[in-house]
């Protein structure tokens, strides 16, 4: 006789493996990774469950923190390491990534203000 084991009805399946999903970035606007760029940053990554982190010059920083992501520092140039990991996490770094690569739509906003 060969017994089969399933989980139990009210057993979660035992997960270990969480989706990863990993993205660099060039922070390409001329003032950096300031204030409102990270702002628009963190909205973005609240949006998803998954967790979000920047990887920058060997620091790891939370990308739901307003106040992490101000003392990053990241100048125009600046390389980030974008990391997610939960249930959306393809999708948060899709909406990160190009949120970076159309430069946190700082100059659409210019040029909409009349600057």
């Amino acid at each position: 006789m060969v017994a089969f084991l399933r989980p139990r009805p009210n057993e979660p399946t035992m997960s270990h493996d969480p989706t990863v999903a990993r993205r660099q970035v060039e922070i390409t606007n001329p003032l950096g990774l300031h204030m409102r760029p990270a702002n628009k940053f963190v909205e973005v990554a609240l949006k998803y469950q998954s967790e979000i982190r920047v990887h920058y010059n060997g620091s790891e920083y939370n990308g739901k923190s307003i106040l992490e992501l101000t003392s990053l520092a990241a100048e125009c140039g600046s390389r980030l390491e974008l990391e997610a990991r939960g249930p959306d996490a393809t999708a948060a770094i899709d909406a990160l990534a190009g949120l970076v690569n159309a430069q946190f739509h700082e100059e659409h906003e210019a040029e909409t203000s009349g600057k």
